[in-house]
């Protein structure tokens, strides 16, 4: 991962410090925050439910970034490699799933 933060990109408007950047931001720390929520609950149901939520999230991630992408507020290197890199992310998330949903049955 060989790119900066996003709130240090100068095209981002200070408007938006409270508005995408935020949202990028919660996004982002979601996604990992409901794995561990679902691990610790116990239960291989309530584990998959929030891999799932936290693929939600993942997803919303993507659209924010391709959205200051497209509004250019960040560079079209930034965008592909943050959008790479969260491409794989879902992979193993995706295939994360499918493994504990074959272990339910």
């Amino acid at each position: 991962m060989g790119y900066a933060n996003l709130s240090d990109y100068k095209k981002i408007p200070k408007t938006e410090k409270f508005g995408l950047t935020s949202q990028i931001q919660r996004c982002a720390i979601s996604i990992p925050s409901n794995i561990a929520e679902g691990y610790g609950r116990n239960s291989l149901n309530d584990y998959i439910r929030f891999l799932n939520i936290s693929n939600g999230s993942l997803y919303e991630l993507q659209t924010q970034i391709e959205i200051a992408y497209n509004l250019k507020y960040i560079k079209k290197e930034i965008f592909k490699d943050v959008y790479e890199d969260s491409r794989e992310i879902e992979r193993m998330m995706s295939s994360l799933i499918r493994k504990l949903k074959e272990r339910r049955t």
